[in-house]
């Protein structure tokens, strides 16, 4: 079982929390005009890294809290956790 520490709440089961996808994603701007192209290219086209990769996770049976994570892809292990505006290096 892997377990991830919430910034939040501490430290909980995966079964708490919804994978929320790439952290380095550039999303596109709310409110203004997106091409079929560019949207395309943000929902389908997405590279699988592989390694040390900074991820989104949502706490869903908890405080319901965005926050960042820090996870090898290839071993699932966890180096760091932080909140949605901090950085992580």
């Amino acid at each position: 079982m892997l377990y991830i520490k919430c910034p939040y709440c501490g430290m909980r089961s995966q079964n708490e929390f919804a994978y929320g996808g790439d952290a380095n994603v550039k999303r596109p701007e709310l409110n203004e005009e997106v091409s079929d192209k560019i949207w395309d290219e943000f929902v389908y086209l997405r590279k699988s890294p592989r390694g040390k990769h900074i991820e989104l996770w949502h706490h869903i049976s908890g405080c319901r809290q965005w926050f960042k994570v820090q996870r090898d892809t290839t071993t699932h292990e966890i180096f760091r956790t932080a909140a949605i505006n901090e950085d992580i290096k």
